[in-house]
């Protein structure tokens, strides 16, 4: 019996020392694993650090964004507003090539920047509603995504109604960009960071109106005006990557019931809107309510501005939150958004004409006129933004109207003799005083009002300035070819065979043209022909003086509004946090 024990105990030593040897491999292959492990995560943080760093910046207890994400958030909202306002211009020197590529008439190529600019008015004032029912960033990435598709069709358009469809849906997609980036750097700013922040938007918003002439006309010279749209692929997928990674995600909060969508008032909007901006923008070409077509188009404006307005004030869940105007900053600081965009566009759409129609510059001569003017807007944005928080915004503007009148009064003593040189320095001051307008007339209107009420203020505040430049360009395009017929019909009257020196002028005209070997009566006739040349040329620059000096006195007008605004980043309250 005490065998089999001795045999038992002999065993069980060689059993037990066989288990731990293997569980001392499995431990030390656990070990090596984990290392590993480790490892490839040490690696891959070291590589993703400054991305890591960069979206670890802390949130301050208003929820505004620290450190250097906020910089990479107001690239990322910037960069989509400046290809939009840029696409804004951009297409309008290429239009002769379109016409002759399409096989178009000028009236039916116009819609290539008429479908444009109607989406675009459409969306800006939905952008608060739709970046809230959809998400500030999903909306905002979408809008991008949509523009830089859109812009690839409009490149690879074969006839002008695909053309004509993707500029729209082109605007659709830009509308959400303007607004809604400006939004979200007052989101994401505080306020005494806002001058610079709002300097780097402006920086685009100002520049881009004058960049895209010069832009437009290069590439249409050069490579076709296919690639003005093209040009928008690379910087697009860019904007994308971008807003992906840095922009704040969506709360959950933001979702809204399909049942509360106001589709009556955006069909309203869509109706007032789009009238009003086809009434605008066909206007003049129709000779105004000499067409029925355009009087059918006011009609419908008016009735539908009316509508619209009672349906967003009577629903509780507007598609547009008009009752931000209650605002009293917003209110005038959108009248005087609207005066400024007559202002800023109107003078940029009359200096073009000037020097195209009058100095016979082309389209890359007359951008590069501009660009002087652009970069000194550009680097008084970024010296401006440094102190436009610590200064009363209404003095800022003060001196930016005034500036502006006197420039415009400058450019208002243009003669058929003046050139390039003559015209520099006006533009160079253009460009400073607009900005001292602009930077802080954002500031003064939104600064101040609850930061749940900026993007329905914002969508608001640069619709008017949209609006208010379509309106400055219609008005200033009928009051040049008013004043245009007025001063030629002067000048015609004091050409009369009874005056000595209009006799002493053809006499020479004649002789000159029959000592090149004309007969007496086609000499004669050719000389008519250059005094009528004359009467045209005089009488264009003097009505090109006339809308200088109404634009000054625009501006001067204007003064009054800076009562009703805040003082903007001196002594403005922080918005009120979500």
């Amino acid at each position: 019996m005490e065998r089999p024990q001795i045999q038992s105990h002999a065993t069980e030593p060689d059993s037990i020392d066989i288990q731990a040897f293997t569980d001392l491999e499995e431990s030390e292959a656990q070990d090596q694993q984990n290392a590993q492990q480790n490892a490839q995560q040490n690696a891959q943080q070291k590589r993703a650090k400054p991305l890591k760093k960069l979206k670890q910046s802390a949130y301050d207890a208003a929820g505004y964004v620290q450190g250097p994400l906020k910089w990479a958030i107001a690239l990322t909202a910037s960069l989509g507003a400046i290809l939009e306002v840029i696409d804004t211009s951009i297409v309008n020197v290429a239009l002769t090539e379109m016409q002759a590529t399409l096989g178009a008439t000028v009236t039916e190529i116009a819609w290539v920047v008429t479908g444009y600019a109607i989406a675009n008015v459409v969306m800006i004032p939905l952008s608060a509603w739709l970046g809230d029912f959809f998400g500030k960033k999903t909306y905002f990435v979408f809008s991008m995504i949509g523009f830089t598709a859109a812009s690839m069709l409009c490149g690879l358009s074969i006839n002008l109604p695909v053309l004509v469809v993707a500029r729209i849906l082109q605007g659709f997609c830009g509308g959400g960009l303007l607004a809604k980036a400006q939004a979200i750097l007052f989101e994401t700013f505080p306020p005494a960071e806002q001058g610079l922040a709002q300097a780097v938007f402006g920086v685009g918003v100002i520049a881009g109106p004058a960049i895209g002439p010069t832009l437009g006309g290069y590439l249409t010279d050069t490579l076709g005006w296919r690639w003005i749209f093209f040009i928008n692929l690379p910087v697009g997928i860019v904007a994308v990557i971008m807003a992906v990674v840095f922009l704040r995600p969506d709360s959950k909060q933001h979702e809204r019931s399909q049942q509360n969508v106001d589709w009556t008032g955006i069909v309203l909007l869509c109706i007032a809107v789009g009238s009003l901006q086809a009434f605008l923008e066909e206007g003049e070409k129709e000779n105004w309510f000499e067409s029925g077509f355009i009087t059918l188009l006011a009609f419908v404006a008016v009735m539908g501005l009316f509508l619209f307005i009672w349906r967003e004030l009577s629903t509780k869940a507007p598609a547009v939150d008009l009752r931000v105007l209650r605002h009293k900053s917003l209110a005038a600081g959108s009248l005087y958004s609207g005066i400024l965009g007559m202002g800023l566009y109107g003078a940029l759409f009359a200096v073009p004409l000037f020097a195209q129609g009058v100095l016979r510059f082309s389209a890359t001569q007359t951008g590069f006129l501009l660009a002087p003017g652009a970069l000194a807007s550009a680097i008084i944005m970024v010296l401006l933004g440094k102190i436009s928080t610590k200064v009363d915004a209404r003095i800022l503007i003060a001196l930016g109207a005034g500036g502006t009148a006197a420039v415009m009064f400058e450019l208002a003593k243009i003669t058929p003799q003046t050139g390039t040189d003559d015209l520099f320095w006006p533009l160079i001051w253009r460009g400073a005083t607009t900005v001292l307008m602009f930077l802080p007339l954002s500031l003064a209107t939104l600064g101040s009002i609850p930061k749940e009420d900026v993007s329905a203020g914002s969508g608001f505040y640069n619709l008017t300035r949209q609006l208010g430049g379509s309106i400055g360009i219609a008005i200033l395009t009928s009051l040049l070819a008013q004043r245009e017929a007025f001063h030629r019909a002067i000048l015609l009257a004091k050409l009369t065979p009874y005056d000595p020196e209009t006799t002493e002028r053809l006499s020479a005209l004649t002789g000159l043209f029959q000592s090149r070997g004309f007969d007496a009566a086609t000499a004669q006739q050719q000389a008519l022909a250059v005094l009528s040349q004359l009467v045209n040329t005089q009488a264009a620059v003097l009505s090109y003086a006339d809308i200088f000096r109404f634009v000054g006195i625009l501006f001067l007008c204007s003064l009054p509004l800076l009562l009703f605004l805040g003082k903007g980043g001196a002594g403005a309250k922080a918005p009120a946090a979500h």
